[in-house]
């Protein structure tokens, strides 16, 4: 099947400017990241739950509870609170 994309297309990746990218990564702040990263898994997780994948939120709230350690933020008791209801969640779902 011919390409839907003429020679002259261009992907995102031919625009990507190596050297402004690393600029961009180093001025983001890790904490910041690491929220982020953390509030995304358990919306991910509970989205798994109220999906029936069992083994997909799972394995997204493991990640949560290893990563949460790192987190340094106001919100760290929020998501602690959202891994725990994930938990207890995930049981119920486990179990019956």
């Amino acid at each position: 099947m011919p390409s839907r994309c003429r020679r002259a297309c261009r992907s995102v990746a031919d625009e990507v400017d190596p050297e402004a990218l690393a600029d961009e990564l180093a001025a983001f702040d890790v904490d910041q990241f690491l929220v982020a990263a953390a509030s995304t898994l358990a919306s991910l997780a509970f989205a798994k739950l109220e999906g029936g994948d069992l083994g997909q939120a799972r394995k997204a709230i493991d990640t949560l509870a290893a990563l949460l350690p790192h987190v340094e933020s106001g919100l760290q008791g929020d998501l602690e609170r959202a891994l725990t209801n994930l938990q207890v969640a995930y049981a119920s779902a486990a179990s019956g």
